[in-house]
C-alpha cells in the first residue's frame, strides 16, 4: 500500500530514497533492496520481517492447488530466508545485528484449513532456531514472534469461521492490536535484548504458553 507507506514515511520524517515497497516472494527483489539500503546506510542493524500473507483459509489440503501453497511459502517462509542470507554477512562483518521475523501460533499449533500458512510459519520458527545458532558467535541475534489472530488488514481474506475458532482458544478472549506486538518486536529489535536468541516469542493472549 504506497499511499499508506507514504503517509508512514511522513510521520516518521524519513525521505522518500528511504521508504520503498518490496515483493519479497522474488528473491532478486530482496537482493537489490538490501543492496540499496546498505549502500545508503553503510551498515544494517537490524532487520525486522513483517511481510506475509495466511493464503488459503478453511480448505482442506486436496482442495488446494500448488499455486496458492507455493506463493505462500515463498512469501512467508522463502522470504525469510532470502532476507536473512543477505543481512547476515553484513551483519557478520559489524560484529552486531537484530534479526525478527514474525511467525505465528500457526506455526507452533497448526490451524485447520490453512495447511499452506501452517507450513511456512512452522518452517520459519525452525529456521530461526538453527541460523540463531550458528551466526551467536559474530554478535548477531535473531529472533521470532509468535503472534495470534492480530487485528490487521491481512485478516481481512480470513474466514468467520476461522476467525471464530482461532479466537475461540485465546484464553484472553479477543483479538490482538497490531501495537502489542510492535512493543514486543521494539524490543526484540533493540540492544536490550541482548542474551536470548533463537527464541519464538509468544504474543498470543495466552494460547501458547511455550
Amino acid at each position: 500500500n504506497k499511499d499508506a507507506l507514504t503517509a508512514l514515511a511522513k510521520d516518521c520524517n524519513l525521505n522518500a530514497d528511504q521508504v520503498f515497497t518490496l515483493d519479497v516472494s522474488q528473491e532478486e527483489n530482496v537482493r537489490a533492496a538490501i543492496a540499496t539500503i546498505f549502500a545508503q546506510e553503510k551498515r544494517i542493524d537490524a532487520l525486522v520481517n513483517s511481510a506475509g500473507m495466511t493464503g488459503p483459509t478453511n480448505r482442506k489440503l486436496e482442495e488446494i492447488t500448488w499455486a496458492e501453497y507455493e506463493l505462500t511459502l515463498r512469501v512467508n517462509l522463502f522470504g525469510t530466508i532470502w532476507l536473512t542470507q543477505q543481512v547476515v554477512p553484513i551483519m557478520k562483518a559489524q560484529k552486531y545485528g537484530r534479526i525478527v521475523h514474525v511467525a505465528s501460533i500457526a506455526g507452533k499449533e497448526g490451524n485447520p484449513g490453512m495447511a499452506p500458512y501452517n507450513t511456512s510459519k512452522a518452517g520459519m520458527i525452525g529456521f530461526v532456531k538453527g541460523i540463531a545458532k550458528e551466526v551467536a558467535p559474530d554478535g548477531v541475534i535473531i529472533n521470532a514472534v509468535a503472534p495470534a489472530v492480530i487485528r490487521t488488514p491481512m485478516n481481512a481474506t480470513t474466514s468467520e469461521e476461522t476467525l471464530k475458532y482461532m479466537i475461540a482458544r485465546i484464553p484472553l478472549g479477543r483479538v490482538g492490536e497490531a501495537e502489542e506486538v510492535a512493543e514486543t518486536i521494539a524490543f526484540m529489535a533493540s540492544r536490550a535484548c541482548s542474551f536470548t536468541t533463537g527464541f519464538t516469542f509468544d504474543t498470543s493472549g495466552g494460547r501458547a504458553t511455550y
